[in-house]
């Protein structure tokens, strides 16, 4: 039987302190509820299937559980391997993060597409297009990122120096937290000085993995205790057209200093054009309906849940998803049962009352709401 839950009195008042970038599908506020799912079944690992930034999966690591992360960007792996695979203290990272700040300024590839003059504080250049960091860092961008390379690191090496490069980028940026727009007025935190810092890497003794690839093509070879679910989340609007935005190409900037490989870039964004389709990047954010009138996301929600290899899964979807609560409800039928669920006031971080309703459909009116499913497999 399905557990109602209101405030729960030994919900985890905390979580582990994780590290991350600006992120429209953070799960930082959401960690405490999370682990507290978590901590109701005997498990020991946990497969993080689209692990973004990686919070869930550095909280999971240093709660105890060997973790398994997977995420489709290559910039995600980059933080995976930083967090997940290192063995070395914080502080034998200082001399190679000091160096990396002591490099001299060039101009190059990135302040050629990125960099921006002051200009009064406008962004917009003389090309009229704004940029969403100022010259002075984006010539630091540009040797860091070629010293990087120079250095031939080892691989989790290589991965810290990329994670506190990305890490001290997005403090220093002019973006509304991605980076399909930008503003048209220099932010206030752009005018700071580009400073890398050593991240706050950690270590386990337990035996990580971190991956990249299409989930779908990843779960055969996974087997874990827990598998936590946070696919991308597929607009409710029906009249949301075929050329919106790609939720892969929010974060451009990360896959291109991640690669280096300085692609060919379309838009007044300057994107990479390996983002410009106008087919959703993901399944689960396909706007689109099958031949027998059934959402493909929700279709591919439904494949999810039924091809992992979990006893338990941790099922995260938002209100403003494409699912409705009667169809996402069905999806999880189909595979298990329902043992907790909870609905989070997004806006408050706070427990919410549970609402089964026909539609999950955002009111602009309402708060943002969080759904968490654990749900036992068949």
């Amino acid at each position: 039987m399905m557990e109602e839950l209101s405030l729960f009195p030994d919900i985890v008042a905390d979580a582990p302190d994780t590290e991350g970038i600006k992120y429209a599908g953070s799960k930082l506020k959401l960690l405490p509820h999370i682990l507290h799912l978590a901590k109701k079944v005997p498990a020991c690992s946990v497969f993080d299937g689209f692990s973004g930034t990686t919070r869930v999966s550095q909280a999971f690591a240093k709660r105890g559980y060997r973790v398994i992360a997977n995420d489709c960007a290559v910039w995600s792996q980059v933080f995976g391997t930083c967090y997940l695979l290192n063995h070395k203290s914080p502080s034998e990272y200082r001399d190679l993060i000091k160096h990396l700040n002591a490099v001299t300024p060039a101009d190059g590839w990135f302040t050629q597409h990125y960099g921006g003059l002051p200009n009064g504080g406008l962004a917009a250049q003389v090309d009229g297009l704004k940029r969403p960091w100022q010259v002075k860092n984006t010539r630091k961008l540009d040797a860091i990122r070629d010293e990087i390379e120079r250095l031939s690191l080892p691989p989790v090496d290589k991965a810290v120096a990329l994670t506190s490069l990305i890490l001290a980028l997005d403090q220093v940026d002019s973006t509304m937290g991605h980076f399909v727009s930008y503003l048209h007025d220099w932010s206030p935190r752009s005018y700071n000085d580009l400073i890398l810092n050593v991240p706050a890497v950690f270590t386990t003794t337990e035996d990580h993995q971190v991956l990249r690839g299409d989930i779908f093509n990843i779960l055969p070879s996974v087997q874990t205790d827990i598998s936590y679910f946070d696919p991308p989340y597929g607009s409710s609007n029906e009249k949301m057209p075929p050329s919106r935005v790609r939720y892969a190409s929010y974060y451009h900037p990360w896959t291109t200093i991640c690669l280096h490989d300085k692609p060919q870039l379309f838009g007044k964004a300057n994107r990479r054009v390996d983002t410009s389709d106008t087919v959703a990047g993901s399944v689960f954010e396909e706007f689109r309906r099958n031949s027998s009138g059934r959402f493909i996301a929700v279709e591919s929600i439904e494949q999810l849940l039924r091809s992992a290899n979990s006893r338990w899964l941790i099922l995260s979807y938002s209100s403003g998803g494409r699912a409705t609560a009667e169809e996402l409800n069905d999806a999880i039928a189909a595979s298990g049962r329902v043992l907790v669920v909870e609905e989070i006031d997004y806006k408050k971080n706070v427990m919410a009352g549970m609402k089964w309703t026909n539609d999950w459909i955002r009111d602009a009116e309402e708060p943002h709401r969080e759904f968490l499913f654990l749900i036992e497999k068949k």
